[in-house]
């Protein structure tokens, strides 16, 4: 029940946020204003995330999930209907940019991953990455209806229709079927959740025991944090450059509206290829070993794209980035579990969320104002490939061990 409530809760959420990437031209030429224009907005809801993220995961470590995602649900779905009534620039950066974006937060990978981590004390990557999957697939669906029927519809039909069904189905989801932790565990209040009690969390290979009472303040500046912040700002930035812009790259390269919007659900269809495989292999050989073949695959994608942008290279792009898309998004929780503890997991897990999401909306203004420059994305391309180059190291300098305390 707990496994199939979060697949749901990332289905609309996941799959709803992506639909920006799709109406991006339709927008542009209805409402006659620049990429850079409506990318702000994506920009905005990105910043506003960042913000809200860490206090969601405080929350959730300390409060009901239930009525936490519950009222992100519902703010959410409100934040989409009134997509449908923008026509004014201030109009989307207050309604997308606040609205939505406060309430995606409540509903997001995060708050999920917490949930599903209480859950799941053994083959935690599997269970986290069967329910992030959930946003795979809703991609794949949600996107590739919207794709199919945007030309009749249009772009304000389609988000009052996700709104309308995000409320209808996803709000009783959330208030019925999501349980903030299994009735044999303490509350998240208690010093001890997720241990029983007198137990410690132990790494019998290091002979030291780690501090489940460690204080935010250390979390925060510690070494491992500032390594993983670094690793998702970077895959942050690369990703919503790519899910901005990639279905107007392909229209720009002479796709036809229907394939290229199609682009965007067949990356969430690889995407669920590959985040079920991260969790496969972060429980096999820890997240950190998919989080570099990540990496590695994106440099020879990066490069890829630079030299060959038919339509044929567009279409195995974005099928091949589609594979890397949601690597990291089950790893979040398992690197803050490993590392930091279960009992600040909803404030780690927030920290880096909100670095991806604020480096996230750089990237999607990023991919707008080179486009409205010069006319092409190559010049991003390029930056994405270095990046890709620079978190290969850094990623081999994270320590999958316990932030520890020796024991007199």
């Amino acid at each position: 029940m707990i496994l199939a409530a979060g697949f749901l809760v990332l289905f609309f959420g996941s799959g709803s946020r992506f639909a920006f990437g799709l109406v991006l031209k339709p927008m542009s030429d209805e409402l006659g204003w620049s990429r850079s224009t409506l990318t702000l907005g994506i920009t905005a809801f990105m910043l506003v995330s960042a913000v809200s993220l860490p206090v969601v995961g405080r929350l959730v470590d300390r409060h009901s999930l239930r009525v936490i995602m519950g009222v992100g649900a519902v703010v959410g779905a409100l934040g989409l209907l009134l997509m449908g009534q923008v026509r004014e620039p201030w109009q989307l950066f207050v309604v997308y940019g606040i609205v939505y974006a406060v309430g995606n937060a409540g509903i997001s990978n995060p708050a999920v991953g917490v949930m599903i981590s209480r859950w799941f004390d053994r083959r935690r990557g599997i269970a986290v990455s069967a329910a992030v999957s959930g946003g795979a697939i809703g991609q794949l669906v949600i996107i590739g209806l919207l794709a199919a029927f945007l030309a009749t519809l249009g772009w304000r039909t389609a988000f009052t229709a996700l709104g309308i069904i995000s409320m209808a189905v996803l709000a009783p989801v959330v208030f019925f079927a999501v349980r903030s932790h299994p009735d044999n565990l303490p509350s998240p209040d208690s010093e001890q959740h997720g241990l029983e009690a007198g137990e410690k969390d132990t790494d019998y290979s290091a002979g030291i025991v780690a501090d489940l009472s460690l204080q935010p303040g250390t979390i925060l500046r510690s070494r491992q944090l500032v390594l993983l912040l670094f690793i998702y700002a970077i895959c942050g930035f690369q990703d919503f450059f790519v899910a901005t812009h990639v279905v107007a790259f392909a229209q720009d390269q002479g796709l036809g509206t229907v394939l290229a919007g199609n682009l965007l659900a067949w990356m969430g269809l690889m995407g669920l290829v590959g985040v079920l495989l991260s969790g496969v292999l972060a429980d096999s050989f820890g997240a950190k070993n998919p989080t570099l073949l990540s990496f590695l695959l994106r440099v020879v994608i990066f490069a890829f794209i630079l030299f060959f942008q038919d339509t044929v290279a567009v279409a195995v792009f974005a099928l091949l980035y589609g594979f890397t898309f949601l690597v990291t998004a089950p790893l979040t929780v398992v690197f803050a579990g490993v590392i930091f503890g279960q009992s600040r997991l909803g404030l780690v897990a927030g920290s880096i969320s909100m670095v991806h999401q604020v480096s996230g909306g750089l990237g999607a203004l990023a991919g707008a104002l080179i486009f409205d420059q010069w006319g092409s994305y190559d010049r991003g391309f390029m930056v994405l490939l270095v990046m890709s180059l620079v978190a290969i190291p850094v990623t081999l300098m994270v320590r999958e061990r316990a932030l520890l305390q020796r024991v007199a």
